[in-house]
């Protein structure tokens, strides 16, 4: 088999990671193959359409209701006498709306009282208040007309797409929490939570960094708690609409840097790395993986799917790696080690350093084995591997939080667009991999999925690691250690059998001693004399006899 049709399965050309609109950018499967720039151009061509849609719907729909609410009224002075006909069919409608119109008042009147100082002095009216004053004044003054459907949607759609981050001020987007507060909503526990110890200290840094910029800092701290306070009022919002209004943010962030920085890329670069660092330290926990989509559930999928493919060998995707080689094996743990600690950071930035990170250790690796440099090609069936042997946690839900509040610039261009490209693509790859792109036969692959047979337990696992020339050390370990297992195993029992033997001999010498002595005495009987007395025993005038003699000493 050739090496380019062992490629045909994994192979993906470079031209493919582009943008699919000819930008030059790196484009993304998240994006159906654009870049961050042309989706949101299409993003926002779709949405205006969406809205003018919206709003001639809108505006249609006040037309027939101010006309069936005129030929109402004109056939009740046409006919007074027959009111009960027609009024029926309006009154539960001007019921539900009086009903609205007085639980609209009284939010207002609570509202009022929270900024009321004293009873005595005048309570000043904040902005949004004397709104609301006036109309009231002007629904006071038409009492007779009821509200329309056609104008409750129009305001519906005037909220829905206005950006209360743009348009509100700190004031305004109090009075909308005490309003919430007070009709008993609770706000998500990612906002009402004290501040992690992490947060603190991403507030600290940002705040000493942007003392450095003087005015500008100030004007951008402003405007990133404004945009943080603003976020905790579009909680019900899709992942799709908080992506877009941090990139919204993003942007005009950007552009005014620009305009201050007289087209410095460099320093409005390091401001927006900042920003992002803060505001999404604090936004992570209502952005993560948010309730409103199916990230987890994709988690779940691809967890499976990768825990299913345990099988697949470093044969099979043709990857260029020799782990026998220390500097290899040591390269592939670090890979290992960043990919799944990119689950732990919460800024996009630095989940991408660690996707950065793995992929310089990879194309180590690859260099290493080939004593050349790696290629694209080499690449991407290696990034599979680790994918696969890594199996990190929440992959998708990582891909998704990256594509959707990363920094675009960071993602169209450079060194860490390109390795998230291909990480997307990896992951693309093991979603549909199936028996041609790992050069199997329908039949194996169906097989060693199921988990009926293994390529690593085919007829004689040892002849199968020690055939292979780039096989998993720590697999060559296992079979290696199975191998001294079986032995220790077969000279443990002849220890064993040994013992027992000696035991049963140790018996056999015990009662064959004993015998032996029982002869003896019987055939030699023991007979036991009295014992002897001593010389001096029966003497009794011992006292009679003289003392001893002493040595006398003679004076010379």
């Amino acid at each position: 088999m050739s090496q380019r049709s062992e490629r045909r399965g994994i192979h993906v050309d470079q031209s493919e990671l582009l943008c699919k609109k000819g930008c030059g950018y790196y484009g993304n499967a998240a994006w159906q193959g654009l870049c961050s720039k042309c989706w949101r151009e299409e993003y926002q061509r779709a949405r205006q359409k969406q809205i003018q849609d919206d709003w001639a719907l809108a505006e249609k729909l006040q037309r027939e209701e101010e006309a069936a609410y005129a030929s109402s009224h004109g056939s009740q002075s046409q006919s007074p006498a027959q009111p009960s006909q027609s009024q029926p069919s309006l009154t539960p409608f001007s019921k539900f709306e009086e009903k609205k119109t007085n639980e609209k008042t009284r939010k207002v009147t609570t509202v009022k009282k929270f900024f009321s100082p004293s009873s005595r002095t005048a309570s000043k009216k904040v902005p949004c208040e004397r709104e609301r004053d006036e109309e009231r004044e002007r629904g006071e003054k038409f009492q007779g007309r009821r509200e329309s459907h056609g104008e409750t949607l129009l305001r519906d759609l005037r909220g829905i797409f206005t950006p209360n981050w743009e348009m509100g001020s700190p004031t305004e987007a109090l009075v909308s929490r005490l309003r919430e507060s007070h009709e008993g909503k609770s706000h998500s526990p990612s906002f009402t939570r004290q501040p992690s110890l992490e947060t603190d200290r991403v507030s600290r840094d940002f705040v000493d960094f942007l003392k450095n910029l003087q005015k500008p800092g100030r004007e951008i701290h402003k405007q990133s708690r404004a945009f943080i306070e603003s976020m905790a009022n579009k909680k019900d919002l899709g992942a799709d609409e908080l992506s877009e209004c941090v990139q919204d943010f993003y942007q005009n962030m950007s552009d005014r840097l620009m305009t201050h920085f007289k087209g410095s890329s460099e320093k409005v670069e390091r401001v927006m790395d900042q920003v992002e660092k803060y505001i999404m330290t604090r936004l992570y926990k209502s952005v993560f993986c948010p309730e409103t989509t199916d990230d987890e559930k994709k988690d779940l999928a691809t967890q499976h799917r990768i825990r299913a493919l345990h099988w697949v060998t470093i044969q099979m995707l043709c990857v260029p790696v020799d782990e026998e080689i220390p500097e290899v094996a040591d390269s592939v743990v670090k890979a290992i080690t960043d990919i799944i600690e990119m689950d732990s950071k919460r800024v996009p930035r630095d989940k991408l350093a660690c996707i950065t990170s793995c992929s310089k250790h990879i194309f180590n690796a690859i260099k290493v084995t080939k004593k050349e440099p790696a290629s694209a090609d080499d690449f991407l069936p290696t990034l599979i591997y680790i994918v696969l042997k890594a199996n990190p946690p929440r992959l998708q839900s990582n891909i998704q939080y990256i594509t959707r509040f990363c920094n675009p610039s960071r993602l169209m261009t450079g060194e860490d667009g390109y390795y998230f490209t291909n990480l997307c693509c990896a992951v693309a790859f093991i979603e549909k991999l199936d028996a041609q792109s790992l050069n199997l036969s329908p039949e194996d692959f169906e097989r060693y999925m199921s988990g009926q047979v293994s390529p690593r337990r085919q007829d004689d696992p040892g002849s199968w690691t020690h055939s292979a020339p780039n096989v998993n050390p720590v697999i060559s370990q296992i079979h290696h250690t199975l191998d001294l297992l079986t032995c220790l195993e077969k000279r443990q029992q002849q220890v064993l059998d040994g013992a027992l033997t000696m035991q049963a001999e140790l018996h056999d010498w015990q009662d064959g001693v004993a015998r032996e002595v029982q002869d003896i005495l019987e055939k030699f009987p023991l007979e036991i004399k009295p014992r002897a007395s001593a010389i001096d025993a029966e003497n009794v005038e011992s006292d009679r006899l003289p003392p001893p003699l002493q040595p006398q000493v003679f004076a010379g």
